[in-house]
């Protein structure tokens, strides 16, 4: 299978081709609920996740939303 290199955080990650945000964010564990992501400075929102794919280079932030007050 095909690798792309995208940038998590800061840090190189090496993915499968064709994973989109959804496969990233399983890939990391996360709660989709508990978070936010960037892509290339542009927020996408939670309902576009299946449908964006990650491209070679991108530059993803996962940011984890803390509730409080």
């Amino acid at each position: 299978m095909e690798k792309i290199i995208v940038f998590a955080n800061g840090k190189a990650v090496q993915i499968p081709a064709g994973m989109n945000i959804s496969g990233l964010v399983s890939h990391y564990k996360l709660t989709p609920s508990m978070v936010m992501v960037e892509v290339n400075g542009t927020v996408i929102l939670r309902k576009d996740w299946e449908t964006t794919r990650l491209q070679h280079g991108d530059r993803v932030e996962l940011v984890r939303v803390v509730a409080g007050g």
